[in-house]
This record gives structure tokens, sequence and C-alpha cells, in this order.
């Protein structure tokens, strides 16, 4: 079984991401799950031939986090978005926001200066589901930095790609169109499945 590539073409005319900005993204979405596909092929295919042991294997096996990750973070990024940017259509986020950050202001602007550090990669909201906290995370490639345990909730594409075409170097205004666009409803349900 194969994985296939989600249609995201729903969020064209979306305010603040040009038509260009998004196809190029999701045909760069499009490699990442061709990819993975390709990689689990190849590792099916050592495996049934006896090479595990082999350096290709092994460099294989490493690849795959970051194809896979690539597709996936993709995926939640793209799912997030495409609403009005209403913070009240996730009610419980909000409170638990609230009650550990002091405020919503204070969350955001955590977030924000996680995602304006110099670098390229995601920011990812994160919810320990051991203790339930909330913590916003650089992730600097697909596949290194995610916390064990944790369930991502609110997912932002910073590397270039997601942003140049529109925006430039000007990170700080592409992240406030992310912010108007934010579909919170589904951000709310990853907090209730987490």
């Amino acid at each position: 079984m194969a994985y296939v590539a989600k249609d995201f073409s729903f969020l064209l005319g979306m305010p603040g991401f040009s038509e260009t900005l998004l196809k190029n993204h999701f045909t760069l979405y499009q490699g990442y799950v061709t990819n993975t596909n390709k990689v689990m092929e190849l590792l099916a295919a050592m495996a049934k031939n006896g090479k595990e042991g082999t350096p290709e294997y092994g460099e294989l096996k490493r690849r795959l986090g970051w194809e896979f990750n690539g597709m996936r973070l993709h995926e939640l990024y793209f799912a997030n978005l495409g609403g009005d940017g209403d913070l009240s259509k996730a009610p419980s986020l909000e409170k638990l926001k609230k009650q550990q950050f002091g405020s919503l202001e204070m969350c955001a602007r955590d977030f924000k200066a996680t995602a304006t550090m110099r670098g390229i990669g995601w920011v990812v909201m994160y919810q320990d589901i051991e203790n339930g906290l909330l913590f916003n995370q650089w992730i600097n490639e697909h596949d290194v930095g995610h916390p064990v345990g944790c369930s991502p909730l609110l997912i932002l594409d910073v590397f270039e790609h997601a942003y140049m075409t529109d925006y430039g170097i000007k990170k700080a205004d592409y992240i406030e169109a992310f912010f108007k666009n934010v579909k919170w409803e589904v951000v709310e349900q990853r907090l209730e499945t987490a």
C-alpha cells in the first residue's frame, strides 16, 4: 500500500498566499509523498534480498525519516490553513493557552518569536501528552528535533519556499498572513484527539 498525495487545492485563493506560491508548495509536497513511497519500496526490496546489514539500507532508513516527515508536516500545515483566523473556534485550546501562558497574546508572541528565528525549518505548537503542557518548538529539519510523546497541534512551515515568492525576506509578514488564515477548528480537533 502506498501513500497518496492529498488534494489541498481548496486553499487556492486564500488571502495572503498567491496561486503561484501555493501550487509550487503543493508540487514540493507531492515530491515528498513520491519519495516516501520510493524509499519504502527500496527498503522492502533490500530486506527481501537480505541486504538489511548494508550501509545503503542504513542510509535509506535515515532518509525515510526526512521524506516521511516532509510529507506529514506539509499535510498538517496545509490542513491547519484555510480558516478565518478566529481563535474562538478552538475554545479548549484558547483556555489552555490562557492558563499556561497567562494570555493569548503571550502565547502568540512566543510562537511568532520562535517562527522569526534565523534559519529554516518548522514551528510546531506541541502538547505534551503526559502532562498536557503546550510549548512552541523549532524544528530545524523535517526529521530532527521532534519531542517524543508530544502531539503536534499548530504547524507553520518556515522554509523559504513557503513565503519567498510572495514575501521575499519579510518572514514576519508571512507569519501574520498565516495567522489570519489558521483554521483553528482543525487545531482544536487535534487537541481533542491528542
